[in-house]
């Protein structure tokens, strides 16, 4: 079945939009955050209210200066305290002015009502005042591009740069807090009175507008005020006026960006294909040539491409483990079912020729043969369980009383067997399977050191483990056989029923629950000695 491919990306191409998106996010934050907006802001108030303290100063100063005797006392007292002491002291001494406007929590206002036509006239002492307060006001408007209205105490125009000479400006709300006694700054909505300001303005994108009034006092009264505006700076213009530096940075950032989606795409794409092609050649049945590989380039791929060459290894050792189990399979298949079939053509052909004595041996080596297959089947059977055994890691069995019930069983039937065992002894295996390796190891006994034979088994705990000694007073195992006994199909009693895959069987059982099977050299007969884990 051909499955079915996907276009998908490249790592180097998620690497790079990775990068690009990462880069692009802190400058995509700045139009969602308003904090840099309320600095900007902030910042505005605090240079109008510098100008308008420096204008209250000089109207103070010009006034005192041109007041005739009497006439402060004449003047409007305070009334609104000066921040958040109310005290007759605090209004004269210790004036700081800080700013408070916020986007976050500033309610902007409308934009600012006209100022009215009013039958009264100013003060004599403000209207003189304001020929000192006119040529100061036009300077400041042409250096910081604020908008300038100086009121007396009645709220009426003395100086501008609006044009709203002797007009009143008394029903605007920041106008009329300052002739109160204390400074005010409010936001109010903006007039655009250019359709397209250029780039470079300061009003371009802004749709408020900053108002700070400062009152003029002197000893508790009220003088008059200054009310001074301009539009703050946004993001966008300020932004703009860093257009070449910030142009410069992303220039650079993005071929920072681009140098290290290259090198990550170059140290995580390169090595990935190799290990493709590793994994190719393993399925193609290439398995000695794959090795690891000489770059790997990090501890990652390192490992993956170590594991690759592991798989390919374990692979090639199954593979060799099938194709030897199938030919000795089919070795130890082909003798019974060749006898099989050649007594079987016999009877069919010389049926009637044959005496009773050869029919009934030829039916017998029939049986015989068919016992031994079925024999090989049931090792064969026993073998692929004993490979796929799993075990779950709770195992526990009591190795003693597995070996005095065995030993009964053994004794009722003639076999001469001693045990040496404690009473309780528990080893990390199941019962099944320690049964399994125990009878094989027994029936090898039997079989080759002969039913005349004693068998001596000894169990005893040695260093932290669970040893099961099996010996024999036989023949003993000779040392060219000794190399082979755990070969699959290797016996020197198939006379007897011997198939070659006890051991085998017994060993891969004691090794699946982390023990081991071992040949132990002895004086006389044989010698298998098993180590388990104590459970």
């Amino acid at each position: 079945m051909k499955l079915a491919i996907r276009r998908l990306p490249r790592i180097r191409t998620l690497l790079l939009g990775t990068c690009l998106t990462v880069l692009l996010l802190p400058v995509a934050g700045i139009g969602m955050l308003r904090l840099y907006e309320s600095a900007l802001l902030r910042q505005t108030e605090a240079e109008l209210l510098a100008q308008a303290a420096v204008l209250s100063a000089v109207y103070r100063s010009s006034w005192l200066e041109h007041a005739p005797p009497g006439a402060l006392e004449a003047m409007p007292k305070v009334t609104l305290p000066w921040g958040t002491s109310s005290s007759a002291r605090s209004i004269d001494q210790g004036l700081v002015l800080q700013p408070q406007l916020d986007f976050a929590d500033t309610k902007i206002l409308p934009r600012a009502p006209d100022a009215t036509v009013t039958d009264r006239r100013p003060e004599p002492v403000a209207t003189r005042v304001a020929g000192v307060l006119s040529s100061v006001v036009g300077q400041v408007r042409r250096m910081t591009l604020a908008g300038v209205r100086v009121v007396d105490s009645t709220g009426i125009v003395v100086a501008s740069t609006g044009g709203e000479l002797d007009l009143s400006l008394a029903g605007q709300t920041e106008v009329a807090h300052a002739l109160k006694g204390a400074p005010i700054a409010v936001l109010r909505e903006r007039v655009t009175q250019s359709p397209d300001p250029g780039w470079d303005s300061i009003s371009r994108n802004t749709d408020v507008r900053v108002f700070v009034a400062v009152p003029v006092v002197a000893e508790g009264h009220v003088l008059g005020a200054v009310l001074v505006s301009r539009t703050p700076r946004n993001i966008v213009q300020t932004l703009y006026g860093k257009r070449y530096a910030l142009l410069g940075l992303a220039a650079v950032l993005i071929a920072s960006v681009l140098a290290l989606a290259w090198f990550a795409g170059r140290t995580i794409a390169r090595p990935t294909r190799q290990l493709e092609a590793m994994a190719r050649r393993v399925a193609s049945g290439e398995v000695r040539s794959v090795e690891p590989l000489a770059h790997p380039m990090t501890h990652e791929l390192q490992s993956l491409s170590e594991s690759i060459v592991t798989m390919a290894h374990a692979l090639e050792a199954r593979a060799d483990y099938v194709r030897d189990l199938a030919l000795g399979i089919s070795h130890e298949f082909k003798t019974p079912l060749t006898a099989i079939r050649g007594s079987a053509e016999l009877l069919r052909d010389h049926l009637h020729e044959m005496s009773d004595e050869e029919r009934s041996r030829f039916l017998s080596n029939i049986l015989a043969d068919t016992e031994r297959l079925d024999r090989l089947v049931r090792r064969i059977l026993d073998l692929a369980r004993a490979d796929s055994l799993t075990p779950r890691g709770d195992e526990a069995c009591d190795v003693a009383a597995v070996l005095k019930d065995m030993a009964g069983g053994l004794e009722q039937e003639g076999y001469r067997i001693a045990i040496e065992a404690p009473i309780t002894l528990r080893a990390a295996i199941d019962q099944p399977s320690f049964e399994i390796a125990l009878s094989n190891l027994l029936e090898n006994a039997r079989q080759h050191a002969g039913p005349s034979a004693s068998v001596h088994v000894i169990a005893r705990v040695v260093q932290d483990e669970v040893v099961v000694e099996v010996s024999d007073d036989g023949v003993g195992i000779s040392a060219g056989n000794a190399a082979h006994i755990f070969d699959r199909f290797f016996t020197t009693a198939r006379n007897t029923g011997g198939t070659g895959l006890g051991l085998v069987i017994a060993r891969r059982r004691v090794e699946a629950f982390g023990g081991r099977l071992d040949h132990v050299p002895s004086p006389r007969g044989a010698c298998f000695r098993i180590r388990l884990c104590i459970a």
